[in-house]
């Protein structure tokens, strides 16, 4: 053979080989091609728990910018956002068309403890990521019994135990009162408050009552509380009840010292509707940049969200911190599926989602966004933080690892 001919087949050998060894790393599970990743999500954008619907609806609006400026590694992405009304019976039928019908890669940030709950081991046996649950139940962070299952703001128990600290810390003889949903997300906050007060728990708290997601108010369990002597007050509710709790302490002049579970503080969906002066002194947990707060509405960070915010979610409301919320956790999955690169396959999405490391532009100074093959809690640090009419003004340390 010529020498040209030879350099010649040689050049084509590589050039074959080192096209097949591209093709070789692209690799892909149902939801993914050299185009489109397929993502589903499950919100309520109707039912009880409809203030979160905001949640889906920002994440949406991220993704439509992020295609925009042409998509993860040259990947558009379809999103597919479902509503399961907070109805777990639902949720299940949403995961399945999601799973079954529509082959999602993921099932993104699906929301709500009970409705997470109730496809749970559907999502792991079919082995499909349950990515970034949109919940702070515990159970979130167990990559041995449900390695395809992640959460991502503080677990609930975590966050309990600050506000139990606190108060042991100012007020270790207050007489509690606690409100809690009778479901998994009320009693995972439960056992947290519980387990941080410990041995005083069965003194210092003196009555405890729940409310079902279908009741239309909790208008009697706040009487009930006020009458049973409590100076102090552990809210566990979602948004609608949230709102109604502090409007109704205010209505029957009850003015405990008030600890709102962090999953309800947002201004927009639950302090204005409360009306805001009747929220003044309510403390709760924050991991993530409160919009009304006028230290954050400043430099690049804050810049980059609002032109966002203006561009692609603009029907929303910007006091809202679930917008917020949205925004910063489809920045996550940015991430996840960025590290991914063309090993689109469902197993490699969990592997990159267990090996963050990295600050997000709206979670407050201190916080961060970290896992590991045994570690499924992204967020695990929270700030305490007080409403004074406007916003909630932030104190004290950063709690938390």
């Amino acid at each position: 053979m010529k020498l040209k001919t030879l350099v010649l087949a040689v050049a084509g050998t590589t050039a074959l080989s080192l096209a097949q060894t591209a093709l070789a790393q692209k690799k892909y599970d149902p939801g993914a091609s050299d185009k489109e990743i397929v993502v589903g999500s499950i919100h309520p954008y109707s039912g009880p728990a409809s203030a979160y619907g905001a949640i889906g609806k920002a994440i949406g609006a991220y993704i439509e910018m992020v295609n925009a400026e042409g998509g993860i590694n040259g990947r558009k992405i379809k999103y597919i956002p479902l509503d399961d009304g907070y109805n777990p019976a639902k949720t299940v039928e949403q995961a399945r068309k999601l799973v079954e019908q529509d082959e999602a890669l993921i099932v993104f940030n699906p929301l709500g403890t009970p409705p997470n709950t109730a496809i749970h081991k559907y999502m792991n046996d079919k082995k499909v990521p349950q990515l970034f649950v949109a919940t702070g139940a515990t159970k979130w962070g167990d990559p041995k019994n449900f390695p395809w299952t992640m959460g991502w703001q503080p677990n609930y128990q975590s966050e309990a135990k600050v506000f139990a600290a606190h108060i042991l810390e100012t007020k270790p003889n207050a007489k509690i009162a606690v409100l809690y949903q009778n479901d998994d997300y009320g009693k995972d906050y439960l056992k947290g408050f519980e387990d941080g007060l410990g041995d005083k728990a069965k003194t210092m708290i003196v009555s405890k009552l729940t409310y079902e997601v279908t009741d239309p108010t909790v208008d009697s369990q706040m009487v009930s509380l006020k009458s049973s002597g409590a100076d102090t007050f552990f809210n566990i509710t979602t948004p609608k009840f949230a709102a109604q709790a502090i409007k109704k302490a205010a209505e029957i002049g009850w003015k405990p010292t008030h600890y709102l579970n962090s999953v309800s503080a947002s201004v927009g969906s639950v302090m204005t509707p409360a009306g805001l002066e009747n929220g003044v002194g309510i403390y709760t947990a924050s991991y993530i940049k409160d919009p009304t707060d006028p230290q954050f509405q400043k430099g690049k960070e804050w810049d980059d969200y609002v032109a966002w915010f203006k561009k692609y979610s603009s029907g929303a409301n910007i006091n809202d911190v679930n917008v917020t919320y949205g925004y910063t956790v489809a920045q996550g999955l940015m991430q996840v599926l960025k590290q991914a690169g063309d090993n689109l396959t469902r197993e490699n999405v969990m592997k990159q989602a267990a090996s963050l490391d990295m600050t997000l532009p709206m979670l407050l100074p201190g916080v961060n966004v970290k896992t590991g093959p045994d570690d499924f809690f992204p967020i695990e640090r929270e700030q305490l933080a007080k409403f004074d009419g406007k916003t909630w003004v932030l104190f004290g340390k950063v709690y938390g690892r």
